[in-house]
């Protein structure tokens, strides 16, 4: 990379995506984002150590090939990653799979298993409870005196509990499952990883495995009413789930399903942080809460990109031939600052509207969890903003160094709560 932001290059620009520590210095992440939607939108990237890849980085050409899932797919490389990742994918042979991993005829099947339960009349039933733990953990920032890291202390467990709740497992599992969460996503920091190794990446995987394995057992003997209960004895195509569709499903529920709110929830109160005028605008305006929780998702984009392959024919992006069986990044923290859709996309709006971004995806891809994630963050900040007197930052925050999913790895603040 230039040694500075104001050096960039195309190409240089290009390499962001495959610099787990770029995801961690915002300023120079986001300029090389703008190079590219301004330069070169549709940009080959051929870098050392990874398999060639076009980014993608602006919110119309994000949409257009979303839209398109049966000519862009998911498989065989749903995530960016180093070759080593996309050989290991390739050597399991789509044993383990996930909703992200999929394309159809298995992936609208396996969505239907539980989008029932992400629905918004299906959640309505949880707001007494999220609303609950947000007070919980309101009251936590209580008890620890006025300073806390609120990633670490605060923003990681919140919404763990509610995702874990909805999956019944026992609370006293929690913190291995905020462990193994944060090994999995954290692979690419050296603070956050089990190892440097790919075998010990696999050994993270391996836990979760063990110990997803126990509980479909247990529901598939003992059936409740959870949502556990109800991946383990689904069926898909008139068959039962296999163990391995059964822990790709539990995975992705149990580690997206908070790690990604915890970022947006942590990410938004450090944006808030950094634009004072916006923190007293949402303090006197609460109406503003739902908007301002978009905003905040827009901000931090945890998610950091998807992948899609085009297997079908040749196909022509802003006049590039894209060949057949190549493979397109889709850079949502990009195209969430698209000029020509934001405006000025690197101002934090509380009252943001409209706000089309595309932080969980768009068509058949969707995130199922997102009004989930929309509720959390909501009860959340309903409950902390009537309470806070005053707020600063307590130290440097720092973000996570990855590929996929990240925000916030801590956030030191000091603050009064009344």
């Amino acid at each position: 990379m230039a040694n500075t932001v104001a050096d960039l290059t195309v190409d240089e620009a290009g390499r962001v995506f495959t610099e787990p520590a770029a995801y961690a210095d915002e300023e120079r992440f986001h300029a090389a984002c703008a190079l590219l939607r301004r330069e070169a939108p549709v940009h080959r990237v051929e870098v050392e150590g990874f398999n060639p890849f076009w980014a993608i980085t602006k919110h119309a050409d994000v949409l257009e090939i979303e839209r398109q899932h049966d000519r862009w797919l998911n498989e065989p490389r749903p995530i960016l990653g180093p070759k080593v990742s996309d050989e290991q994918q390739a050597a399991m042979g789509g044993v383990i799979r996930t909703l992200i991993s999929m394309d159809a005829p298995d992936h609208p099947a396996m969505r239907a298993i539980t989008a029932e339960w992400f629905l918004p009349k299906s959640l309505s039933r949880l707001d007494a409870r999220i609303a609950e733990l947000a007070k919980r953990y309101v009251d936590r920032m209580e008890e620890l005196g006025g300073e806390c890291d609120f990633m670490t202390d605060v923003a990681a467990h919140y919404p763990l509990y509610v995702i874990l709740s909805i999956l019944g497992l026992p609370e006293e599992d929690f913190p291995l499952m905020l462990k193994l969460t944060q090994e999995l996503f954290g692979a690419s920091d050296p603070e956050l990883q089990r190892g440097g190794t790919p075998e010990e990446a696999i050994q993270t995987i391996q836990e979760f495995f063990q110990y997803f394995m126990k509980v479909t057992e247990d529901r598939r003997a003992n059936p409740t009413d959870d949502l556990a209960s109800v991946i383990a004895n689904a069926e898909l195509h008139g068959e039962p789930l296999s163990l391995f569709d059964a822990f790709g499903y539990y995975l992705i529920i149990a580690t997206a399903g908070h790690d990604t709110t915890s970022s947006s929830i942590a990410g938004g109160l450090h944006a808030l942080l950094q634009h004072p005028e916006q923190l007293e605008r949402l303090r006197s305006d609460p109406t503003l809460v739902t908007p301002a929780m978009d905003e905040m998702i827009r901000w931090v984009s945890p998610v950091k990109q998807f992948m899609r392959t085009n297997l079908t024919e040749d196909y022509v992006l802003r006049g590039v031939t894209i060949p057949k069986g190549e493979s397109v990044m889709l850079s949502y923290a990009s195209a969430n600052r698209d000029e020509d859709v934001f405006g000025d996309g690197d101002t934090f709006d509380v009252a943001r509207h409209p706000n089309k971004h595309v932080a969980f995806g768009f068509g058949a891809h969707y995130c199922l969890g997102a009004q989930l994630a929309r509720m959390e963050g909501r009860a959340f900040y309903n409950e902390l903003l009537p309470r806070l007197r005053s707020i600063e930052l307590a130290g440097e925050p720092s973000y996570m160094h990855t590929l996929f999913v990240g925000g916030p790895k801590h956030l030191p603040i000091r603050y009064e709560l009344s």
